[in-house]
């Protein structure tokens, strides 16, 4: 019953902003097609505003569409990430604050649809929300699972489920304690030779179909260096050393900029998956610098500023 009455509340917010010329577009989530999913939507009619839903298979990061929209005003409905998105992009001088209009949600952490099907053990043709439950339906089964057991490891770690920015909040703040270990923290433990060994394994799989970077909000360069002719920096093929480098430099290109939403893992067709990485890398920032992603908009990132006083030489 709670997101039905944030769907109503979300539908009323988009319907009165777009009535009363406040907003060009509404970006939101609708049903998806298939069970279990959500697609984004774009609403610019406000007898469209029904279309819009809001549930634990809202995945993802709706904070990707501003760039593309930057000369239009926009209402996003953000939960936690997305917010924090929103304040990187801001801090990049990426978008205008005056041309976004926040609908804030508090995040119900997202449902792993991947290992739901999985633990399925056949096609979905049906599922629902029950409460904490998940109730499944297929040709020859039909199971009850519980949600929380089936949370993407992004939402399990996530310490900032409420919108840090909005304009207008629906619902109730949650609890933003993390229900599951960083998988970084892991990670950290292992030998250098295993950690190299566990990365290798990882991107194995990787077809370079750049889904990842396209999911993601703070991937927005107009040539990314994998594009790049000249000078080319890395071949097109898939040898492993080029997979690598690609993973590699894209990691480091978000430290201190990735906010840990997972979009990169659920967009990922055949499952590689370094959130493990990202966090590492914002858990050093965050150690050197006391600085965390998309929080503070008034905060500059530790690796886009400096200091004329930095004892470090090469600085001058």
């Amino acid at each position: 019953m709670a997101d039905l009455i944030g769907e109503e509340k979300i539908r009323a917010l988009a319907r009165n902003l777009l009535a009363e010329d406040r907003v060009d577009v509404v970006i939101g989530f609708e049903r998806g097609t298939l069970p279990l999913r959500a697609s984004p939507v774009f609403i610019r009619d406000a007898g469209d505003a029904d279309r819009l839903i809001w549930d634990c298979f809202c995945e993802n990061n709706l904070a990707r569409y501003l760039i593309s929209l930057n000369s239009q005003r926009v209402a996003l409905v953000a939960k936690g990430c997305d917010t924090r998105s929103v304040v990187a992009l801001l801090q990049e001088r990426q978008i205008h604050r005056d041309r976004v209009t926040i609908i804030g949600v508090p995040c119900p952490r997202m449902v792993n649809r991947r290992r739901v099907m999985e633990e399925a053990g056949g096609e979905i043709r049906y599922a629902r929300l029950q409460g904490a439950d998940l109730y499944l339906e297929g040709r020859e089964f039909r199971k009850t699972l519980k949600k929380d057991d089936f949370l993407y490891p992004s939402c399990t770690a996530c310490t900032h489920r409420n919108p840090v920015i909005y304009d207008f909040l629906v619902g109730e703040p949650v609890e933003e304690e993390s229900v599951g270990e960083d998988p970084w923290i892991a990670f950290e433990k292992l030998p250098d030779h295993e950690r190299w060994a566990r990365f290798s394994r990882e991107i194995a799989p990787c077809i370079r179909c750049y889904g990842c970077r396209q999911a993601c909000p703070m991937c927005y360069c107009t040539e990314c260096f994998v594009d790049s002719t000249s000078p080319r920096w890395i071949d097109k093929g898939l040898d492993l050393s080029d997979i690598q480098v690609w993973q590699i430099v894209r990691t480091l290109h978000l430290a201190g900029r990735c906010v840990g939403c997972g979009a990169c893992e659920r967009a990922c067709p055949v499952g590689v998956n370094l959130f493990y990485m990202h966090g590492k890398l914002n858990q050093e920032l965050n150690s050197l610098f006391a600085f965390e992603t998309g929080i503070d908009a008034g905060a500059p990132p530790p690796l886009a500023t400096f200091s004329p006083d930095d004892p470090e030489q090469f600085i001058r």
